[in-house]
């Protein structure tokens, strides 16, 4: 029998019970959707360091996490292939590697095995993720009639992995990687908001999303330009590894206020409670 993944507590062989039912038995009252990466789980010493030893590989040299949060905070470079390949770019490197082969050692240091094989042969970074929101969030979101769902720019193996077997969500509602254009594009939101609260428009639900970077925010803000009749909260969280650093935290929180962030909240579990508010006062 495989052994467990290192550094992960709930691996295959210490599932959590499923919880089903995502959504509320009647019409919801809002719809809330989760970024998975910085808001679900801590990617710090997975998908950023996967992201700064690729650039390491190809350009002997390692972004730190405030060159990283500088190119985040463009509002372009959700993607961490693409992050990676710019980077590069900045650099100087000249030629630059295939996007096909900087993918392939991404996905080395990431997963350490086969994306799509048995998740307990993964050895890659992807055994370092703590997570940041526990499972009675979900549940006390279904309690208070809140759909919810996942919006990420995340592998669909690696979203899959944690909302299923490290929080032991029952198919999850999700649209990650390849379902859907890169944010800020809203057209991922917008199909699981259909999926979740109907049509848009005046008398649909709110729609809420919570993410980490400005991209995400500036989802929001495109949807809204699309359906002006739709309420929509835009709800962001700066990613954990800025938690102790309180001067960088604080700059990151404004730049996510001044892309239109409605509400910055302290952790993602607080994002019931913030979103109760402005439903009281929309």
């Amino acid at each position: 029998m495989p052994r467990p993944l290192p550094h992960t507590p709930q691996s295959r062989a210490h599932q959590p019970p499923a919880l089903a039912l995502p959504l509320p038995e009647s019409a919801p009252r809002a719809v809330l959707l989760f970024d998975i990466d910085g808001v679900v789980r801590d990617v710090a010493a997975s998908y950023r360091r996967a992201l700064a030893e690729t650039v390491h590989h190809y350009g002997g040299w390692r972004p730190d996490a405030t060159c990283i949060d500088a190119l985040k905070g463009e509002g372009r470079w959700n993607n961490d292939w693409e992050a990676s390949l710019e980077l590069l770019r900045r650099h100087g490197l000249d030629p630059l590697p295939a996007f096909s082969a900087l993918v392939t050692v991404f996905s080395g240091f990431y997963f350490g095995g086969d994306p799509d094989g048995e998740p307990a042969q993964w050895r890659g970074f992807i055994g370092d993720e703590a997570l940041l929101i526990d499972r009675s969030c979900f549940e006390s979101l279904s309690a208070a009639g809140i759909a919810w769902g996942f919006v990420s720019g995340a592998e669909p193996a690696s979203a899959r992995y944690v909302l299923e077997q490290r929080l032991g969500l029952s198919d999850p509602p999700l649209v990650a990687m390849g379902d859907a254009p890169d944010k800020p594009d809203p057209t991922g939101l917008m199909r699981l908001a259909r999926m979740l609260g109907g049509e848009p428009g005046a008398l649909a639900p709110p729609v809420a999303y919570l993410g980490d970077t400005v991209a995400d925010v500036l989802t929001v803000q495109n949807a809204r330009r699309l359906y002006p009749s739709q309420r929509f909260f835009s709800l962001a969280v700066a990613p954990p590894h800025l938690h102790h650093q309180p001067e960088a935290r604080r700059r990151y929180e404004r730049s996510l206020q001044s892309a239109g962030a409605d509400a910055v909240i302290t952790t993602s579990d607080a994002a019931l409670g913030e979103l109760e508010q402005l439903l009281a006062t929309a």
